[in-house]
């Protein structure tokens, strides 16, 4: 077992980075992961670059919610278990309770309709957002490497033509900024030993419930976590045959409807089942959606963890991270363009984009929720005189 490394910063006040990262970050994970770069590896310094380089492939290589899993990662770093098991919990439930909120009041007026018209502003900021902070993870994790450009440019491309991510090539990326750079002589003397995790009990005493229902959620739920790979709305097609076609738990409009509320909320955008979840059962169904689709990444990420700090800083373990960091990245970049495609549908959506861009550019410590608030009022002026005309 290695040495626990020390920490420049304590276990709460990284848990406090997290509350507030799940409560005003907006952009999904795109622009989640590049707010965790910038925050807690270039300006606090809390986070090395390689550490956050390993806590990004690893994420990129395991299915589930990508923001989530760096985080569950970068809370591992300095405080193991323990740290990755609170961040987790820190990061998802400031969004968990505001999609339950908004499933209620949903449930209760039978609709919310002006959340087309906050989607259609906050959608185009949210495109400038991820834009800006995608250059600033390229530029930090790409730089000048001939190599690693080509691999960044080959996965933006492929992501663009066939709107998903593709598991392997993160793989092969890694295998052969490996073999190029590092070419392995220990292949025969890499044993690893198996690991022991315990899981946390959880009994759940809620009185009366459809357990039936609720044991159909869970297993669904869980399979969205633990076998849908990419960032973001990549999980959105499994939901959508799931939650609609198979199961009839909702409508078409219904479901559309809570990918809204995925958007115009902060933190993971995966956190939408919890919304789903509360539109099939109520909070119980909320709580059940989002700890299962939750728990597979938990686990994904701290079995694997101690592995990644133990032969971190081996050459060849460095070249496959340097890989796979360039493809995931790449992919974030081709994902961006993806999301454009369905936000900047006409000139207001494409010059909010613009002028966020622009406002982030020139004004460094200018804060995304304070663009996301301007242009949900923009959208809820603009969008109904759009619809009407």
């Amino acid at each position: 077992m290695s040495a626990m490394p020390s920490a420049s910063y304590t276990l709460w006040q990284l848990i406090a980075y997290f509350v507030r990262l799940g409560a005003l970050g907006f952009g999904g994970p795109v622009a989640l992961v590049g707010y965790m770069h910038r925050d807690l590896v270039g300006e606090r310094n809390w986070i090395s670059e390689a550490d956050y380089k390993e806590g990004l492939a690893l994420a990129q290589l395991a299915p589930g919610p990508l923001a989530a899993q760096l985080a569950i990662y970068l809370g591992y770093v300095h405080y193991r278990i323990v740290g990755a098991t609170l961040v987790g919990i820190a990061f998802v439930l400031p969004s968990f309770f505001m999609v339950v909120a908004l499933g209620w009041a949903y449930v209760l007026y039978g609709g919310l309709s002006w959340m087309q018209s906050v989607f259609y502003g906050v959608g185009a900021a949210v495109i400038g957002i991820i834009v800006m902070s995608t250059r600033k993870l390229t530029e930090k994790s790409v730089g000048k490497d001939k190599l690693l450009w080509a691999i960044y440019l080959l996965l933006a491309a492929v992501t663009v033509i066939t709107e998903s991510e593709i598991a392997w090539l993160f793989i092969a990326a890694g295998v052969l900024v490996w073999l190029l750079r590092a070419p392995p002589k220990f292949l025969n003397r890499n044993k690893l030993n198996s690991v022991g995790v315990s899981l946390p009990l959880m009994a759940a005493m809620f009185g009366m419930l459809d357990v039936p229902l609720l044991t159909q959620i869970a297993v669904f739920f869980a399979k969205a976590g633990a076998f849908v790979f990419g960032s973001g709305l990549a999980i959105v097609p499994f939901l959508y045959g799931g939650v609609v076609t198979e199961h009839h738990w909702l409508t078409d409009k219904q479901f559309v409807d809570a990918v809204a509320v995925a958007m115009i909320t902060p933190g993971p955008v995966v956190i939408t089942v919890g919304f789903i979840g509360y539109l099939v059962a109520g909070l119980p169904g909320a709580s059940v959606a989002a700890l299962a689709t939750f728990l597979p990444c938990y686990l994904f990420t701290i079995i694997p963890a101690p592995y990644f700090k133990k032969y971190g800083k081996v050459p060849g373990v460095l070249a496959f991270v340097d890989g796979i960091t360039a493809a995931a990245i790449g992919a974030i970049a081709g994902s961006v363009i993806v999301i454009a495609r369905r936000s900047i549908i006409d000139i207001p959506t494409a010059a909010i984009a613009l002028v966020t861009i622009a406002l982030l550019w020139k004004f460094k410590k200018l804060q995304e929720p304070v663009i996301v608030a301007v242009a949900a009022l923009l959208g809820l002026l603009i969008y109904p005189l759009l619809s009407h005309t």
